[in-house]
């Protein structure tokens, strides 16, 4: 059950942190936090994670990316369902995964696109800004490779 919690605490919290960029900011306008490093910013990211993709057309891109969102929601419940209802680690990684998915799927339907805001930079370097949903899903793939790492230790052990 706590898999599915964690993909609404995550679908609810990147709704309201979206929705509220939206509604404060104007398109393209940021707000310095700590200068110099991270910025409150709104922006569109019409590709994938990192803007990948994002020169293809709209009319392949968006339904390559709603397609490919669609699937791997059916996958990672359908693997959760039938494998791992008792493996924890990779439970809560699939829940925060599940939650992020579903977060920038609502996004990519309502508007061709996914809302970013959060943006990091130090100096010349810049990441691409991001979002809640954007951050569960890299968090849950992190958790997932810490599993199969210690899975991998203790089958080195015996």
């Amino acid at each position: 059950m706590s898999f599915y919690l964690i993909a609404l605490g995550i679908i609810l919290l990147d709704r309201a942190t979206k929705l509220a960029i939206i509604q404060t900011l104007r398109l393209g306008q940021g707000i310095p936090v700590i200068p110099g490093f991270f910025d409150i910013v709104f922006v569109l990211n019409p590709g994938a994670a990192f803007g990948l993709l994002a020169t293809l057309s709209d009319e392949v891109r968006n339904p390559l990316f709603i397609f490919i969102s669609i699937l791997a929601v059916v996958l990672i419940v359908f693997y959760h369902t039938r494998y791992l209802r008792s493996h924890r680690l990779v439970s809560v990684a699939l829940g925060l995964v599940l939650g992020g998915a579903v977060g920038n799927l609502i996004d990519r339907l309502r508007y061709g696109m996914v809302v970013d805001f959060l943006d990091v930079h130090a100096g010349p370097y810049h990441w691409p800004a991001f979002n809640v949903a954007d951050s569960a899903i890299s968090v849950g793939v992190s958790l997932m490779i810490l599993d199969m790492l210690l899975d991998w230790q203790r089958e080195r052990r015996r």
